[in-house]
């Protein structure tokens, strides 16, 4: 079986409160991945609630975003046609959850590679793909460059840099 985790794309982290223009141009890459996969879906969302601001990534990065059911913690809409499950909620930048799930799909259907996509690359993106290889350290887990967008272009390519060197695939081209 093959997965794709698609990371954070909400509306907060695209044209929200921390969008960027590089998150914005990976939008029809990210669908159009999205439309052509051959295998299962998972979703990412950040999710906060209202005391984001009193909490230790709030104190650290202090733009409340991704509030519980609020328009900017919603997956853009763009994508909301490819979100057949619940998303997974994180409350932090890597998502333990994820990982079991995956290491109990992997027990039913042995998982070939998973794929992740997403934002930011060198926050959330890193954080879960080092998580998963922890998880299943005999699985191709790939990142592909073209449909991530980091907090910027150079923290991006340094958030590639060091998945590579921790034996995670980087597709540089889609």
């Amino acid at each position: 079986m093959k997965v794709l985790v698609i990371v954070d794309m909400q509306n907060d982290f695209i044209d929200g409160s921390l969008g960027t223009k590089e998150a914005q141009e990976i939008l029809p890459q990210v669908a159009e991945k999205a439309r052509g996969f051959d295998g299962r879906i998972v979703f990412t969302r950040d999710t906060h609630e209202e005391d984001y601001l009193h909490t230790q990534e709030g104190r650290k990065l202090p733009v409340k975003h991704c509030i519980h059911n609020t328009d900017g913690w919603q997956i853009h809409e763009t994508l909301q046609p490819f979100c057949s499950g619940q998303p997974v909620d994180k409350v932090t930048f890597g998502s333990v959850e994820l990982g079991k799930q995956m290491a109990a799909w992997n027990q039913e259907d042995p998982i070939t590679s998973i794929e992740l996509v997403g934002l930011c690359t060198d926050i959330c993106v890193i954080s879960n793909a080092l998580l998963l290889k922890a998880f299943l350290p005999e699985t191709e887990i790939v990142v592909d460059a073209a449909c991530c967008a980091g907090v910027t272009p150079e923290s991006h390519e340094r958030a590639l840099a060091a998945m590579e060197a921790c034996q995670i695939a980087v597709k540089r081209e889609s």
